[in-house]
Formats: structure tokens, sequence, C-alpha cells
């Protein structure tokens, strides 16, 4: 089972969404945000069974993201000498777990793109972060020199993306084992 999800964030005269969230659990879509309902909603039955107040957390979350991920493009469009650009930018995010119910094998993945190239990619066994790009090492050695942060992060795909994997599939156990 797997459990999925990928931000994107555009900059640039585009007729889409300034910033969108899409979580998956085995490939099949279960929640969405986007900047222009600015409202976390389920895209299964089964996740209604999260109440007013777990939807209410996401979308304060996803808010909050989406300011971050503007900064980000920012960023991304200085560290590539694009600060003036106003052509369309795209910083995408993907992360999350996998975990086999039989064997009990868990693994994780996050990894960030710009422009539809790898920019920041996470090591799952060393739990740190690889920079494809040299645009990207400022942001490596910040990140891999911050014990709480790699604390935190190695916590999160060990841990608690896999208790809700295993919740989520649960909830949507009648569907999702067809």
């Amino acid at each position: 089972h797997s459990l999925k999800y990928f931000y994107t964030a555009v900059s640039g005269e585009i007729d889409f969404p300034e910033f969108t969230a899409v979580g998956l659990v085995d490939k099949g879509q279960f929640m969405y945000f986007d900047s222009n309902i600015k409202t976390a909603v389920p895209k299964t039955e089964w996740m209604k069974r999260e109440g007013a107040d777990y939807w209410d957390s996401q979308t304060q979350v996803l808010i909050g993201t989406h300011q971050s991920f503007k900064n980000n493009i920012q960023v991304a469009k200085d560290r590539f000498n694009q600060s003036k650009s106003t052509g369309v930018h795209i910083v995408q995010y993907m992360y999350g777990c996998t975990w086999d119910d039989d064997s009990g094998v868990i693994d994780g993945l996050r990894q960030y793109g710009y422009d539809g190239e790898d920019f920041l990619v996470y090591d799952m066994k060393t739990f740190t972060w690889i920079a494809p790009k040299q645009q990207a090492e400022i942001t490596q050695r910040k990140w891999n020199n911050n014990p709480a942060e790699i604390a935190q992060r190695k916590s999160y795909i060990t841990q608690e993306c896999v208790e809700w994997l295993k919740k989520y599939v649960d909830y949507g156990k009648d569907s999702l084992m067809r």
C-alpha cells in the first residue's frame, strides 16, 4: 500500500491554481486542495469518515504550505537567475510512504522538482537530502545540518505516515482491496 502527496506551485501567467495538493492511497485520489477553493476536500466516500476538525486542520496546513511554496518558487527563480522572468515556473513536491502489509516492510519518498527536473531528492538510507542541481546545494546543506528537522522527517516517514496509511487503508478497505 502507498500514501503519497503531490504539491504543485505555479508562477506566471497561466490558467491554473497557484497551488494544488493531491493525496493518493494506492494510486487513488482521496483528497484535494487548491489555492482557488482554499479548502481541503475528500475525494472518496470513505475519507468523509474524517470529521470537520480534520478537514479544517488540513485546510489550515495547506493554506500555510501554499504561502511557503510561493516563497519556494521565488527562491528557485533567484537561484536559477530567473528572478525577473515572467514565464511559467513550477515547483513540485512529492512525499509519502509505502507499507507491505504482508512483510511489514516500510519505505518512504520525498523529492522536490523545479521546472520539470529533480531539485532535491531524499535518501531514505541516510535520511539526508541529495542535490542533483548545483542551485539546490544551499538548501541541501541547510536541511542536512538541522538535526531536529532530520529527526522529524525520519519520524514522519517511518511512523506517522505509516499510521495514516494504515488508517486510510482500513477506511477504504472495501474499495481499495478490489
